[in-house]
Protein backbone atom coordinates (compact mmCIF):
# COMPACT_ATOMS: atom_id res chain seq x y z
CA UNK A 1 0.00 0.00 0.00
CA UNK A 2 1.01 3.37 -0.76
CA UNK A 3 2.02 5.74 1.56
CA UNK A 4 -0.33 8.61 0.52
CA UNK A 5 -3.19 5.96 0.60
CA UNK A 6 -1.90 4.85 4.47
CA UNK A 7 -2.02 8.60 4.90
CA UNK A 8 -5.59 9.51 3.28
CA UNK A 9 -7.24 6.35 5.16
CA UNK A 10 -6.01 7.66 8.66
CA UNK A 11 -7.06 11.00 8.11
CA UNK A 12 -10.43 9.41 6.81
CA UNK A 13 -11.03 7.68 10.00
CA UNK A 14 -9.91 11.09 11.55
CA UNK A 15 -12.42 13.29 9.84
CA UNK A 16 -14.81 10.66 10.44
CA UNK A 17 -14.72 10.19 14.05
CA UNK A 18 -14.55 14.42 14.74
CA UNK A 19 -16.79 15.27 12.42
CA UNK A 20 -20.08 12.74 13.17
CA UNK A 21 -19.20 13.66 16.68
CA UNK A 22 -19.24 17.48 16.58
CA UNK A 23 -22.34 17.41 13.80
CA UNK A 24 -24.53 14.77 16.39
CA UNK A 25 -23.76 17.34 19.16
CA UNK A 26 -23.93 14.69 21.13
CA UNK A 27 -21.42 12.18 23.35
CA UNK A 28 -22.14 9.01 21.93
CA UNK A 29 -19.35 8.79 19.10
CA UNK A 30 -17.10 10.04 21.20
CA UNK A 31 -18.00 8.16 24.13
CA UNK A 32 -17.29 4.88 21.64
CA UNK A 33 -13.94 6.49 21.07
CA UNK A 34 -12.93 6.98 24.36
CA UNK A 35 -13.87 3.71 25.16
CA UNK A 36 -11.55 2.49 21.87
CA UNK A 37 -8.78 4.56 24.36
CA UNK A 38 -9.37 2.31 26.89
CA UNK A 39 -8.91 -0.68 25.60
CA UNK A 40 -6.17 -0.25 23.15
CA UNK A 41 -4.32 2.39 25.19
CA UNK A 42 -0.43 1.32 23.61
CA UNK A 43 -1.64 2.12 20.84
CA UNK A 44 -1.42 5.58 18.86
CA UNK A 45 -3.45 8.13 18.13
CA UNK A 46 -3.65 7.50 14.97
CA UNK A 47 -4.13 3.07 14.90
CA UNK A 48 -6.82 4.14 17.57
CA UNK A 49 -8.84 6.38 15.33
CA UNK A 50 -8.41 3.49 12.55
CA UNK A 51 -9.86 0.78 14.98
CA UNK A 52 -12.52 2.78 15.96
CA UNK A 53 -13.56 3.84 12.30
CA UNK A 54 -13.23 0.11 11.06
CA UNK A 55 -15.07 -2.08 13.90
CA UNK A 56 -16.13 0.30 16.80
CA UNK A 57 -16.63 -2.84 19.32
CA UNK A 58 -13.21 -4.54 18.85
CA UNK A 59 -11.75 -5.15 22.60
CA UNK A 60 -8.75 -7.12 21.69
CA UNK A 61 -7.09 -7.18 18.37
CA UNK A 62 -3.92 -8.52 17.54
CA UNK A 63 -2.00 -10.14 14.37
CA UNK A 64 -2.77 -13.88 12.98
CA UNK A 65 0.83 -14.94 14.15
CA UNK A 66 0.07 -13.89 17.41
CA UNK A 67 -3.35 -14.91 17.52
CA UNK A 68 -2.10 -18.46 16.24
CA UNK A 69 0.74 -18.23 18.78
CA UNK A 70 -2.00 -18.15 21.31
CA UNK A 71 -3.91 -21.18 19.88
CA UNK A 72 -6.60 -19.25 17.99
CA UNK A 73 -7.33 -18.98 14.21
CA UNK A 74 -8.94 -16.24 11.68
CA UNK A 75 -12.38 -17.46 11.11
CA UNK A 76 -12.77 -17.72 7.17
CA UNK A 77 -13.99 -14.34 5.52
CA UNK A 78 -12.94 -12.30 8.45
CA UNK A 79 -11.91 -8.87 7.07
CA UNK A 80 -8.32 -7.58 8.87
CA UNK A 81 -8.12 -4.60 10.34
CA UNK A 82 -5.70 -1.59 9.00
CA UNK A 83 -3.17 -0.31 11.21
CA UNK A 84 -0.08 1.34 10.44
CA UNK A 85 3.27 -0.22 12.10
CA UNK A 86 6.16 1.49 11.79
CA UNK A 87 9.47 0.21 10.25
CA UNK A 88 13.49 1.39 12.28
CA UNK A 89 16.33 0.48 10.08
CA UNK A 90 19.87 1.23 11.36
CA UNK A 91 22.10 3.97 10.67
CA UNK A 92 25.45 3.44 11.60
CA UNK A 93 27.45 6.61 12.99
CA UNK A 94 29.87 8.52 10.81
CA UNK A 95 33.87 8.08 11.61
CA UNK A 96 33.78 11.82 11.98
CA UNK A 97 30.92 11.71 14.98
CA UNK A 98 31.68 11.71 18.61
CA UNK A 99 30.90 9.15 20.32
CA UNK A 100 28.45 9.38 23.27
CA UNK A 101 28.27 6.32 24.94
CA UNK A 102 31.57 5.07 27.28
CA UNK A 103 31.60 1.76 26.59
CA UNK A 104 32.89 2.51 22.90
CA UNK A 105 36.09 4.12 23.79
CA UNK A 106 35.13 6.53 20.93
CA UNK A 107 35.94 4.19 18.34
CA UNK A 108 32.54 5.16 15.71
CA UNK A 109 33.10 1.56 13.84
CA UNK A 110 32.88 -0.41 16.75
CA UNK A 111 29.87 1.24 17.80
CA UNK A 112 26.35 -0.41 17.60
CA UNK A 113 23.88 0.74 14.54
CA UNK A 114 21.42 3.46 15.93
CA UNK A 115 17.66 2.26 15.68
CA UNK A 116 16.03 4.83 13.54
CA UNK A 117 12.24 5.26 12.62
CA UNK A 118 11.94 5.07 8.44
CA UNK A 119 8.76 5.28 7.77
CA UNK A 120 5.26 3.15 8.53
CA UNK A 121 3.84 0.44 6.18
CA UNK A 122 0.36 -0.59 6.47
CA UNK A 123 -0.73 -3.74 8.96
CA UNK A 124 -3.75 -5.75 9.68
CA UNK A 125 -4.80 -6.98 13.30
CA UNK A 126 -8.04 -8.91 13.73
CA UNK A 127 -10.57 -8.80 17.04
CA UNK A 128 -10.89 -11.77 19.07
CA UNK A 129 -14.78 -11.81 17.67
CA UNK A 130 -12.75 -12.31 14.94
CA UNK A 131 -11.22 -15.57 15.60
CA UNK A 132 -11.99 -19.02 17.39
CA UNK A 133 -9.61 -21.44 19.54
CA UNK A 134 -8.34 -21.88 22.94
CA UNK A 135 -9.98 -19.59 25.19
CA UNK A 136 -7.17 -16.87 26.91
CA UNK A 137 -6.06 -17.16 30.17
CA UNK A 138 -8.09 -13.56 32.11
CA UNK A 139 -5.17 -11.69 32.74
CA UNK A 140 -7.17 -9.39 35.29
CA UNK A 141 -11.03 -9.00 35.85
CA UNK A 142 -11.69 -5.91 38.22
CA UNK A 143 -15.68 -5.53 37.70
CA UNK A 144 -15.02 -2.47 39.99
CA UNK A 145 -12.72 -3.25 42.36
CA UNK A 146 -9.64 -1.24 42.32
CA UNK A 147 -7.37 -2.93 45.17
CA UNK A 148 -3.78 -2.72 43.18
CA UNK A 149 -4.63 -0.51 40.82
CA UNK A 150 -5.63 2.08 43.81
CA UNK A 151 -1.88 1.78 45.14
CA UNK A 152 -0.39 1.73 42.28
CA UNK A 153 -1.92 5.09 41.42
CA UNK A 154 -1.05 6.23 44.60
CA UNK A 155 2.76 5.39 43.89
CA UNK A 156 2.60 6.52 40.28
CA UNK A 157 1.17 10.30 41.64
CA UNK A 158 4.18 9.79 44.31
CA UNK A 159 6.36 9.47 41.91
CA UNK A 160 6.07 12.26 39.77
CA UNK A 161 6.33 14.69 42.85
CA UNK A 162 3.24 15.16 44.05
CA UNK A 163 2.10 15.11 47.30
CA UNK A 164 -1.28 13.53 47.93
CA UNK A 165 -3.79 14.46 51.56
CA UNK A 166 -6.80 13.84 52.58
CA UNK A 167 -9.05 16.12 54.20
CA UNK A 168 -12.93 17.16 54.97
CA UNK A 169 -12.46 20.40 54.87
CA UNK A 170 -12.31 20.72 51.07
CA UNK A 171 -15.98 19.24 51.08
CA UNK A 172 -18.42 19.11 48.53
CA UNK A 173 -15.09 18.97 46.24
CA UNK A 174 -14.16 15.55 45.69
CA UNK A 175 -10.21 16.90 45.04
CA UNK A 176 -8.35 19.56 44.38
CA UNK A 177 -4.79 20.47 42.76
CA UNK A 178 -2.96 22.86 43.67
CA UNK A 179 0.69 22.28 41.54
CA UNK A 180 2.68 19.72 43.05
CA UNK A 181 -0.08 18.84 45.59
CA UNK A 182 -3.02 17.12 45.62
CA UNK A 183 -6.61 16.76 48.51
CA UNK A 184 -8.99 14.21 47.70
CA UNK A 185 -12.01 14.80 50.44
CA UNK A 186 -11.78 12.08 53.34
CA UNK A 187 -14.12 9.25 53.29
CA UNK A 188 -14.71 8.01 49.41
CA UNK A 189 -15.74 4.72 48.65
CA UNK A 190 -12.17 3.42 47.31
CA UNK A 191 -13.30 3.34 43.33
CA UNK A 192 -14.68 7.13 43.67
CA UNK A 193 -11.38 7.84 45.56
CA UNK A 194 -9.70 6.51 42.25
CA UNK A 195 -11.64 7.90 39.52
CA UNK A 196 -11.38 11.33 41.71
CA UNK A 197 -7.64 10.97 41.77
CA UNK A 198 -6.97 10.19 38.13
CA UNK A 199 -9.14 13.35 37.35
CA UNK A 200 -6.85 14.84 39.60
CA UNK A 201 -3.48 13.78 38.58
CA UNK A 202 -5.03 14.45 34.98
CA UNK A 203 -5.00 17.78 36.26
CA UNK A 204 -1.27 18.02 37.29
CA UNK A 205 -0.14 16.14 34.19
CA UNK A 206 -1.67 18.36 31.45
CA UNK A 207 -2.75 21.69 32.98
CA UNK A 208 -0.08 23.16 35.28
CA UNK A 209 2.42 24.38 32.29
CA UNK A 210 1.56 26.15 28.92
CA UNK A 211 -1.74 24.47 27.95
CA UNK A 212 -3.18 26.34 30.84
CA UNK A 213 -3.04 29.42 29.61
CA UNK A 214 -4.67 28.15 26.78
CA UNK A 215 -7.42 26.74 27.52
CA UNK A 216 -10.70 27.34 29.36
CA UNK A 217 -11.84 25.85 32.95
CA UNK A 218 -14.49 23.70 31.37
CA UNK A 219 -11.91 22.29 29.05
CA UNK A 220 -9.58 21.86 31.60
CA UNK A 221 -12.37 20.13 33.52
CA UNK A 222 -13.75 18.39 30.71
CA UNK A 223 -10.75 16.89 29.91
CA UNK A 224 -9.23 16.03 33.16
CA UNK A 225 -12.84 13.72 33.10
CA UNK A 226 -11.93 12.18 29.71
CA UNK A 227 -8.89 10.74 31.35
CA UNK A 228 -10.41 9.34 34.20
CA UNK A 229 -13.13 7.97 32.04
CA UNK A 230 -10.70 5.94 29.88
CA UNK A 231 -8.22 5.04 32.76
CA UNK A 232 -11.24 3.47 34.68
CA UNK A 233 -12.82 1.97 31.78
CA UNK A 234 -9.49 -0.04 31.05
CA UNK A 235 -9.36 -0.95 34.73
CA UNK A 236 -12.86 -2.56 34.78
CA UNK A 237 -14.94 0.00 36.31
CA UNK A 238 -17.86 1.99 35.42
CA UNK A 239 -17.60 6.45 35.91
CA UNK A 240 -20.66 7.65 33.96
CA UNK A 241 -20.69 9.99 30.93
CA UNK A 242 -17.75 11.47 30.67
CA UNK A 243 -18.13 12.87 27.23
CA UNK A 244 -21.37 14.05 28.13
CA UNK A 245 -20.69 17.60 27.21
CA UNK A 246 -17.16 17.36 25.51
CA UNK A 247 -18.18 17.80 21.95
CA UNK A 248 -19.84 21.18 22.67
CA UNK A 249 -16.77 22.71 24.31
CA UNK A 250 -15.14 23.08 20.86
CA UNK A 251 -17.79 25.22 18.93
CA UNK A 252 -17.68 23.02 15.79
CA UNK A 253 -13.92 22.95 15.44
CA UNK A 254 -12.76 19.58 14.60
CA UNK A 255 -9.31 21.04 14.78
CA UNK A 256 -9.12 21.74 18.19
CA UNK A 257 -11.07 18.68 19.42
CA UNK A 258 -8.53 16.56 18.15
CA UNK A 259 -5.71 18.19 19.26
CA UNK A 260 -7.77 18.11 22.95
CA UNK A 261 -8.31 14.37 22.42
CA UNK A 262 -4.52 13.65 21.53
CA UNK A 263 -3.72 15.15 24.82
CA UNK A 264 -6.22 13.07 26.72
CA UNK A 265 -5.23 9.80 24.87
CA UNK A 266 -1.59 10.27 25.72
CA UNK A 267 -2.10 11.60 29.18
CA UNK A 268 -4.54 8.27 29.92
CA UNK A 269 -1.57 5.50 28.33
CA UNK A 270 1.05 7.37 31.06
CA UNK A 271 -0.98 6.52 33.92
CA UNK A 272 -2.04 3.34 32.48
CA UNK A 273 1.69 2.50 31.69
CA UNK A 274 2.29 3.53 35.18
CA UNK A 275 -0.43 1.59 37.01
CA UNK A 276 -0.94 -1.64 35.16
CA UNK A 277 0.84 -4.82 36.61
CA UNK A 278 2.83 -6.67 34.22
CA UNK A 279 1.00 -10.02 33.45
CA UNK A 280 1.60 -12.92 34.52
CA UNK A 281 2.44 -15.85 32.20
CA UNK A 282 0.29 -18.10 32.12
CA UNK A 283 1.02 -22.16 32.78
CA UNK A 284 1.85 -24.42 30.36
Amino acid sequence: MKLEEIKNKTNEAVSYILVAALESGESEVLTQYLNAMARFHHYSFGNIMLIARQKPQATNVAGIRTWNSLGRFVKRGEKGILILAPMVGYRKPHRDEVATDIDTNNAADERRAEPQLVGFRAVYVFDITQTEGKELPALTEVQGDVSGYRERLVKFVEARGVNLNYSERIAPAKGVSFGGKITLLSGMEAAEEFSTLVHEIAHEMLHQGERRTLTTKPVRETEAEAVAFVVCQAVGLDNGTAAQDYIRLWHGDAKLLQESLEVVQHTAAVILGGITPEPVAAAA
